[in-house]
């Protein structure tokens, strides 16, 4: 196209730029009435001086012979940071941009007809329509990734305060505490539920993507083991969410308290977390502190219990290494079933003769303090600690007498 063919062309777009852009804007807020219309300073709408001014940066493009049209980067990169304040995606601004670019080419193609502009140039013309087009989505994609980091940078600030507080052990008064969790929660629009589980997770590997819980279920991932706080455990479908969304992670979850108690819940996940990297405890999985409680109530006491053992099982100091643990075995059966020889005999798979022989060397060692209540009890416990951390012997014995 000779230059001022080019040059009167641009000339006739420009002038139809006012009105196209208010055609497009209209169309818009027809397609779309329920996006907002900022206004500028000036009182008009920010959207149609950047609809304008795209049309005409592309229109100076095409009268300055630039080889690719030059996008308005604020203008556009603002629109795309509107989109996360909005809470909304890029999709219906992808939309609107298409639909501005068939509006504009209907309108250049009418020029270009009225100015006898040959069919080849249009073509060109709309290429270049497109290719300006990817500008624009690229622009705006960057504005929108720029401000969702800053927000979910900014999210993650005011959700580790929100932590800080519930899992912290209270300084002030519980009235204190209530209306400074509900004023941080309302930061990030967390609903404060009624109860909480918090867990304390390993990482499988350092590079591990984190757990794809969700906003209403809170991570912290900055802790060398994260924690997180399950709002309303007893919620449809909560439990399914984090046993899909943990799957990988090994860790253990507290129990079921009080928004205000989530601390208590936190120490106790961090017991079990504790006895799992000891050994004490299934490891590879999330487990739940309420289906081993006989471990965390027994196991972390070590010294109460340890003494306790010293105490109570002292009479079978005088038996050799394996006697001592076939009759604490027995022992501890008969305790946690109090029944008969063959009862007792069913459980350890032996033969009743050898439970019978066994109780009776059991009573000669404590005489009648195996029938008193208390020491019966202490004696479960001491026992019942022996066994989970398995110092009793393997498989059970067959035999038809006396060990």
């Amino acid at each position: 196209m000779p230059p001022l063919r080019v040059r009167q062309f641009a000339e006739r777009a420009l002038a139809e730029v006012p009105t196209l852009a208010e055609d497009i804007l209209g169309e818009i807020q027809r397609e779309y009435p329920q996006l907002p219309l900022v206004l500028g300073d000036n009182g008009e709408p920010l959207a149609l001086l950047g609809i304008r001014r795209a049309l005409e940066h592309f229109v100076e493009h095409l009268d300055k012979g630039l080889d690719t049209p030059r996008v308005p980067s604020q203008v556009f990169q603002g629109f795309g940071r509107g989109e996360v304040l909005q809470g909304r995606s890029l999709d219906s601004l992808q939309a609107i941009y298409r639909m501005g670019i068939r509006m504009s080419w209907r309108r250049l193609a009418a020029i270009g007809i009225q100015m006898e502009i040959p069919a080849p140039a249009m073509y060109e013309l709309a290429d270049v329509g497109f290719e300006f087009l990817d500008g624009l989505v690229a622009e705006s994609v960057r504005g929108y990734a720029e401000a969702a980091a800053r927000r979910a940078g900014e999210r993650l600030r005011l959700q580790r305060r929100l932590l800080e507080l519930m899992l912290s052990e209270p300084q002030r008064s519980a009235a204190e505490v209530a209306e400074l969790l509900a004023d941080r929660a309302a930061r990030i629009g967390w609903t404060v539920p009624h109860t909480v589980q918090v867990a304390v997770l390993l990482r499988p590997a350092r590079s591990a993507v984190a757990p794809a819980v969700g906003d209403e279920v809170l991570l912290d991932m900055e802790c060398d083991q994260p924690r997180m706080v399950i709002p309303d455990p007893d919620t449809a479908g909560r439990a399914e969410l984090v046993r899909r969304a943990t799957a990988g992670w090994s860790g253990a979850i507290g129990p079921q308290v009080p928004v205000a108690g989530a601390v208590k819940s936190l120490h106790w996940a961090q017991n079990a977390v504790g006895m799992m990297e000891r050994g004490l405890l299934p490891s590879g999985e999330l487990l739940h502190c309420t289906e081993h409680t006989e471990a965390l109530v027994l196991l972390p006491p070590e010294e109460l219990i340890s003494d306790l053992a010293r105490r109570r099982l002292a009479p079978l100091d005088s038996c050799g290494p394996g006697h001592r643990i076939r009759l604490a075995e027995t022992l501890l059966a008969w305790l946690e079933t109090r029944g008969g020889a063959p009862e007792v005999a069913r459980r350890l798979g032996v033969h009743p003769q050898t439970v019978r022989y066994r109780l009776r060397q059991i009573r000669e060692l404590w005489g009648r303090e195996i029938d008193d209540p208390d020491s019966r009890f202490e004696l479960e416990l001491a026992l019942r600690s022996m066994r989970l951390r398995g110092e009793f012997g393997g498989g059970a014995r067959h035999t038809s007498g006396p060990p």
